[in-house]
């Protein structure tokens, strides 16, 4: 067989589910009549798509690609300990918050985050909406661009197409389902992408595995490497050495799970919901799914490197090692036509992991500018039909801005995943918990605390961790601690929160 007709194989499967997405979008697009149902799809999810289009959405390419390419390189501990926090933070995010934001939002009448906090503090100058929609906008833009960098380079990796040219296509489909569907198209080719990251993940772990020679070649191979299977230190290949990976490290890396909290694509989803009452079912998929995925892409990178030392493929160095899936994926093309319409399949879930955030990102930052920043701070006032315009139009131009920041082919697409995770997590996480669980907060102390964790983002990434020792942890958990710290003293410290504000809070 040779390797064209493999590649025609592997390419005509990747566009046929591109394909399918957009025809996704065009079912969608009729029934979007006003902007509740462009941004929350009229709360008629139900909980298999609420629990899996808020997974898909989440995970990212990160779980295909990041993940597996830690564990290659220097072993199963700091895979472990960032899996560990995020499906902490996974299923307390579903057990506490899903619920009562469900209930708190559509009693208020809530269709955005920004929406959510001004309407929860009653904040009639709308300043509450306009700071958190520029949070949205701050994070978020740069965090789209990073998908669509990760699709340019997918494509251009796989095929050898200008990396401008692929970036811009997959932009341009991603865009094209978003606009036209909305929330609902958003959602279902989420779910849809789920289910092929899911496929992805099992078949690479099930031939990977036989390929590296067995469980046991994988597992002889991994206990032969100082640190390498330790959930207390990492492997150092230079000298096959293991270094300590201390108390500090893991919990700031367990830190990442305070994200989900103030994660405005996740947090959607449980507002979006058709029926409370449903979110226990979707928080045990949800959680499922999560701890499995994770688990599996961890033992992918074991398998990666037991294939390495097989000789299957080339040992693979630094950022090399995120690409295990796509090397498999080329062993298995090389079988036949039908193992490569499967590599194809892999290699959609990796696609589908970066288009899977990327849409639900798109619609968040969108609503920040259309409904939070137009509607709602300059009272801009529009008919329903004017305002599903305005957020379409608003998709496209914050996409612009999103490929214009991804022109450069050699950015960083997981840093700046980190550091927008980071951001959110720190200027709405706390923002959100105690909006939700503490009746004596009031706006001021929201406003305070969340420009308190954004601005702290920043400042403990860019000035404080790069000196190191006790300052080298994520910055997601001292900004996070700070903007609690700072939401709960401005709260106590100035005018307590009105009687209709405490009887509303008493009320859900």
């Amino acid at each position: 067989m040779s390797i064209s007709i493999s590649s025609i194989a592997i390419f005509v499967t990747i566009i046929l589910y591109l394909i399918m997405m957009l025809l996704i979008g065009f079912k969608f697009s009729k029934t979007n009549n006003t902007v509740d149902d462009f941004y929350l799809g009229g709360r008629k999810l139900g909980p298999f798509v609420t629990a899996m289009s808020a997974e898909a959405s989440d995970m990212s390419s990160w779980l295909l690609m990041g993940l597996p390419g830690v564990a290659y390189l220097s072993g199963i501990c700091d895979a472990f300990w960032t899996a560990m926090g995020l499906a902490i933070g996974t299923w307390v995010n579903w057990l506490i918050v899903s619920k009562r934001i469900r209930r708190y939002s559509h009693k208020i009448g809530a269709i955005t985050i920004p929406d959510f906090f001004s309407k929860r503090y009653k904040d009639q100058q709308n300043i509450l909406t306009c700071v958190s929609a520029l949070v949205i906008i701050i994070f978020f833009i740069p965090y789209t661009a990073s998908g669509f960098a990760a699709c340019g380079k997918l494509f251009h990796s796989l095929f050898g197409i200008d990396y401008h040219v692929a970036m811009i296509i997959c932009a341009v489909i991603i865009v094209a389902y978003t606009a036209l569907g909305g929330f609902l198209a958003a959602s279902t080719t989420d779910l849809i992408q789920s289910i092929v990251m899911t496929i992805a993940l099992v078949v690479v772990l099930g031939y990977g595995t036989s390929q590296a020679g067995g469980v046991d070649a994988v597992m002889d191979n991994a206990k032969s490497l100082a640190g390498y299977l330790s959930l207390t230190s990492t492997h150092d290949v230079v000298g096959n050495v293991a270094k300590p990976y201390g108390i500090i490290t893991i919990i700031s890396t367990l830190a990442w799970g305070l994200g989900y909290f103030g994660m405005p694509h996740i947090l959607l989803r449980f507002m979006a919901t058709e029926d409370e009452e449903k979110l226990t079912l979707s928080r045990r998929i949800a959680t499922v799914w999560v701890v499995i995925s994770m688990a599996i892409s961890i033992i992918i990178g074991m398998v990666g490197l037991g294939m390495s030392k097989a000789g299957v493929i080339d040992t693979l160095v630094g950022s090399e090692s995120e690409t295990i899936i796509v090397r498999i994926s080329h062993v298995l093309s090389s079988h036949g036509v039908f193992a490569a319409a499967i590599a194809g399949v892999i290699l959609a879930g990796i696609l589908a992991a970066t288009m899977s955030t990327s849409d639900s990102q798109l619609l968040a930052a969108s609503s920040s500018v259309s409904q939070n920043i137009l509607t709602d701070f300059f009272h801009k006032k529009m008919s329903q039909k004017q305002s599903v315009i305005v957020a379409r139009a608003t998709v496209i131009v914050i996409s612009l801005i999103s490929i214009f920041l991804a022109w450069d082919q050699n950015s960083s697409v997981f840093q700046i995943v980190s550091f927008a995770w980071a951001g959110f997590g720190a200027a709405f996480g706390p923002t959100m918990l105690l909006a939700l669980f503490w009746k004596r907060s009031n706006r001021n102390g929201a406003l305070a605390g969340m420009i308190a964790g954004g601005a702290m983002v920043f400042i403990w990434k860019y000035l404080l961790r790069p000196i190191g020792g006790y300052f080298d942890i994520y910055e997601l958990l001292p900004a996070f601690i700070l903007a609690l710290l700072v939401n709960v003293l401005v709260s106590l410290a100035t005018k307590g929160p009105s009687k209709e504000v405490i009887e509303e809070f008493e009320s859900m």
